[in-house]
């Protein structure tokens, strides 16, 4: 009869936890540093409005959340921008009272 190959249970497999945890970035705009974090989207209901196009965006649709890197504690300086308009942000400079 064969023998089998047991591997030892592994804790960590199956923790799908760290896969949905935040990741933050840091990317240059307009001359400065900007941290940036990827939201895949939650239920509070909340809704922000996107620096980059003026229009509404709800809490339940995946989005970026950008602050300037030198604040990382000032949550007044975050913006919640919708995924597209930060990518176009160069070709599409935020609009209103954000800079």
């Amino acid at each position: 009869m064969p023998r089998r190959n047991n591997r030892a249970q592994d804790e960590t497999r199956g923790d799908v936890s760290r896969a949905f945890r935040p990741v933050d970035t840091v990317q240059t705009y307009a001359g400065g540093q900007w941290t940036v974090r990827v939201l895949r989207g939650n239920a509070d209901g909340k809704i922000y409005t996107c620096p980059g196009c003026q229009q509404q965006l709800a809490s339940s649709l995946p989005h970026v959340v950008v602050w300037p890197n030198d604040r990382l504690g000032d949550v007044t300086d975050r913006r919640h921008w919708h995924t597209s308009c930060w990518r176009a942000r160069d070709r599409r400079p935020p609009q209103g009272s954000w800079r």
